[in-house]
Parts: structure tokens; sequence; C-alpha cells
């Protein structure tokens, strides 16, 4: 099976009213209850959420010597906050889960084929 990274897309400009305790338990749930769903069908291989893109550091060569610079790599309002990394037979089997997560999260999900991938078994 191919793997999948399913990115997950937050627009810093998009600033939500905060959760109360309870919107933030039944959003858990929903995203625990899919991660349920994707580890029995055999899909979830690792998710994670990624810290603010503000706290990013960029390391780059200048030469033939490395540069490191604060922030995100892209100067954009909208930044990748996070991941999973599914396996699924097809691209449309990954733009299923893509559906899923989406809804569940109220977030636009990039979904990209990982081409060389090493640490295989």
């Amino acid at each position: 099976m191919a793997k999948y990274m399913l990115a997950v897309h937050t627009d810093s400009d998009d600033r939500r009213e905060p959760m109360t305790e309870e919107e933030m338990r039944r959003g858990y749930e929903k995203v625990a209850g899919l991660e349920a769903e994707m580890n029995a069908a055999g899909a979830f291989v690792y998710g994670a959420r990624l810290d603010d893109a503000e706290h990013a550091r960029v390391v780059r060569p200048a030469s033939g010597r490395v540069r490191t610079t604060d922030g995100p790599y892209a100067e954009t309002k909208e930044h990748m906050g996070g991941f999973y990394i599914i396996e699924a037979g097809d691209l449309e089997a990954a733009l299923g889960w893509a559906e899923k997560v989406t809804l569940a999260i109220d977030t636009p999900i990039e979904v990209r084929l990982l081409t060389g991938v090493t640490g295989e078994d």
C-alpha cells in the first residue's frame, strides 16, 4: 500500500473564539474516534500536531555554510499545523480519509503521496 500525508492547514488570520471545555472534549472525542477507525482499517501510521509556525526555525545553505533564521520557511498566512501519515490503496482511498479528517476538525486537508519512502521494513 502507498503512504500519503494528510496535511492539516491552518490560517494564522483565522482567529476562532476559544472553545469551551465541552467543545474541546467533543473535538478530542471526534479525533480519537477517527484515529481509532483509521487504526481498525490498518490505515493509521502516524499523526502529530505541530507547534505554531512563529516558533519555527529555517536552516539553509549559504555559500558552503549554514544560516538559521526565525520563522516559517514561507511568509504566508496559511501554514501546516499538523499531519497524518496513512496507508491507502490509492488516491481515492486517501481522499476518503481526508474527507473524514476535514469534517472532524473543520480545517482544510492537503493530500500528498509520499514517494521514495526510506526506513521501510
